[in-house]
């Protein structure tokens, strides 16, 4: 298993937690945005290789996640009537709405499908020309190629009974949102190397720059990780607001040319509501007018929609970093992976997952 195990190489690991030890003379909190890389921490227990005074809080890195209730409800609106075919990554299907999820709707006689990629979505389309398919396309920037390409796919083949529901949102806004938020501890990022793999990271750039604050483009095995806190934290002690690119292996600066071609194709950015965090200006892609036909929010009419998060759950603080899963009174207890009060239970990359996964209490 070379280029993997020398990622998870536990002498190699145990000399960077000794190094972050002698570099932080202070307390400092670091986010990691991407939901990957908060299970790789909790899965390999990096976070407490760490001294005390070096925190890692976790960010709203989680696409599903952070889904906004109101669009899994339009969801859920949709793929009920009768001459749709709704298709959905699977981990969208137990993420709770108002109301239910999309596998109890499944389970009383609503044709919900997973599948594997957009183009399955696509795919299904043309063999069905009397249904309507719908495909909900969710995700941080690093889905969006693929996405973008399911719509120009269909465009081309003229599949009118195709469309999307998308809802894709962007990690440097909400990076932005969280350090104007009031009480914000963060100082420091682990940047998400997917996401600057597609779009580069000049948007972080700027938001170092502005907000003074370093991050670090990381990838997702615990060297990975543990060198992204060292650089970190190197940086924090001399007070450095750069970017620091420590995935340079998958990474350029400008990330990839052809899926941010396919990006500006098919999107435009628009403000977008996060779940448990609000609106966030400029921080999502909507289907742009010359795919209009083939964008789920026009061809469908679902009426008003009324919203009802439940009361106990916390998962917005979890999101912005200012509480940790074990804060929440229903962690583990009424809320599980068998019975989620919020996304971050149900995703593979939730925060609240992560700790029962890994049988977190603190």
């Amino acid at each position: 298993m070379r280029y993997l195990d020398e990622y998870r190489d536990a002498d190699a690991c145990a000399a960077l937690a000794a190094e972050i030890a002698r570099a932080a003379t202070r307390p400092h909190v670091i986010m990691e945005v991407c939901g990957g890389q908060t299970h790789s921490i909790l899965r390999y227990g990096l976070d407490r290789m760490l001294p005390a005074h070096v925190e890692l809080v976790h960010g709203p890195g989680c696409p599903v996640c952070v889904t906004a209730l109101e669009t899994i409800d339009r969801a859920h609106a949709i793929a009920v009537r009768p001459d749709v075919i709704f298709t959905s990554f699977g981990d969208m299907l137990r993420v709770p709405g108002s109301l239910g999820d999309l596998l109890g709707l499944r389970a009383r006689g609503a044709d919900i499908r997973v599948v594997y990629s957009p183009l399955d979505a696509v795919a299904l389309a043309r063999a069905n020309p009397d249904r309507r398919v719908v495909f909900f396309g969710i995700g941080f920037e690093t889905t969006a190629p693929a996405n973008a390409m399911a719509l120009i796919a269909a465009r081309r083949a003229q599949l009118a009974n195709f469309s999307m529901l998308a809802s894709h949102v962007l990690t440097p806004p909400a990076i932005a949102s969280i350090l104007q938020a009031p009480g914000n501890r963060v100082r420091a990022f682990l940047g998400p190397g997917h996401v600057c793999a597609v779009v580069g990271f000049r948007a972080f750039e700027a938001l170092a720059a502005h907000y003074r604050v370093p991050i670090v483009i990381t990838g997702f095995e615990p060297v990975d990780l543990l060198r992204g806190v060292l650089a970190a934290v190197r940086s924090l002690e001399r007070g450095g607001h750069e970017v620091d690119n420590a995935y340079a292996r998958n990474v350029a600066r400008d990330g990839n040319p052809a899926a941010r071609h396919a990006i500006a194709e098919v999107f435009d950015v628009v403000d977008r509501n996060w779940r448990g965090i609000g609106a966030i200006p400029k921080s999502g892609y909507r289907i742009n007018e010359a795919y209009r036909a083939h964008d789920a929010d026009h061809v469908f009419d679902v009426g008003a929609i009324a919203t009802r998060e439940p009361e106990t759950c916390i998962a917005g603080l979890v999101l912005r970093g200012i509480k940790k899963p074990c804060d929440c009174p229903a962690f583990g207890r009424t809320c599980t992976p068998a019975t989620p009060l919020g996304a971050t239970m149900v995703s593979a990359e939730g925060a609240c997952a992560a700790y029962y996964a890994h049988r977190r209490t603190a």
